[in-house]
């Protein structure tokens, strides 16, 4: 019996433990959602549309798992730190924080979305 349940919990901690070979490619997944994300706003060019575009590409990193989820966190955090530093960054931040960690969280993207955006989007 002891036998038994020392292999159940080793199985169960080897499982929960066996997916970090997939974290790598999570992350880079997840900064080429950001790319794409922060691309299509300059390509659209909407007034209003850049928190969706913050909550989009975040949503589609975190949902690669938590390697996305991590890069979409650290390059958000990042461009507001340099934007900050450099003094060029916009005066509703903290919209752009909220709009990040939404994304980030699974929240729809679309909450953020102007009527005024392309359906391609």
């Amino acid at each position: 019996m002891k036998l038994i349940l020392a292999v159940l919990v080793l199985v169960l901690v080897v499982e929960t433990q066996a997916q970090w070979y997939k974290y790598p490619g999570q992350a880079i997944g997840g900064a080429k959602d950001m790319w794409r994300a922060y691309r299509d706003m300059r390509e659209a060019d909407t007034i209003g549309a850049d928190k969706y575009f913050h909550a989009r590409g975040n949503y589609d990193a975190a949902n690669r798992g938590p390697g996305g989820r991590w890069a979409a966190e650290v390059i958000s955090d990042a461009r507001e730190a340099l934007q900050a530093l450099t003094r060029h960054g916009n005066s509703d931040a903290e919209a752009d924080h909220e709009a990040n960690r939404w994304g980030r969280s699974g929240g729809d993207p679309n909450r953020y979305r102007p009527e005024s955006l392309e359906e391609k989007y």
